[in-house]
């Protein structure tokens, strides 16, 4: 069973690998994350881990018993005991149920080890299996918006 994994140092090249190669998978539903994002993939990486050592972001990754990323699945800006969640999973992994697992134990970890209350996310209505990860894990409809130009729905989950 894969196991979510705080983002490190020395996960660079895997999670390369896993944004180049579902690339294309992903940009059906969400924002491309453009070229310059793999041009400047290590200082980005970088980035990534002096947020995570600040506490206003935690990143963390679904791996496999074999080293494999099957996913991301991250706690955007950590502020008065709320934050962003965010998550992707790679093709090859989805519709095992492994994200609505993952997402179940990333709000444990965010009452347990981050101290939060409240997480927020937004989901385009194009992408209704997303949805459904969320409200299985107790995240509530919260209005409308349009996200890169799409329709979304906003979501709150009240932790504890």
């Amino acid at each position: 069973m894969p196991q979510l994994e705080l983002v490190r140092a020395d996960h660079a090249q895997a999670v390369l690998a896993f944004e180049r190669e579902n690339r294309d998978y992903f940009a059906a539903v969400i924002p491309d994350r453009g070229d310059a994002y793999f041009a400047e993939f290590d200082a980005r990486h970088a980035q990534l881990l002096a947020a995570q050592a600040a506490g206003t972001d935690y990143s963390h990754l679904l791996v496999t018993e074999t080293g494999q990323i099957a996913g991301r699945f991250n706690l955007i800006g950590v502020h008065d005991g709320s934050a962003d969640l965010g998550y992707r999973m790679a093709k090859e992994f989805a519709g095992r149920g492994l994200a609505t697992a993952a997402v179940a134990e990333l709000r444990e970890l965010a009452v347990t080890r981050y101290g939060l209350t409240a997480l927020r996310a937004k989901v385009t209505l194009d992408n209704p299996a997303s949805s459904r990860i969320l409200e299985r894990n107790g995240f509530v409809t919260t209005g409308e918006l349009t996200l890169n130009g799409k329709l979304a729905a906003t979501y709150l989950c009240e932790l504890g």
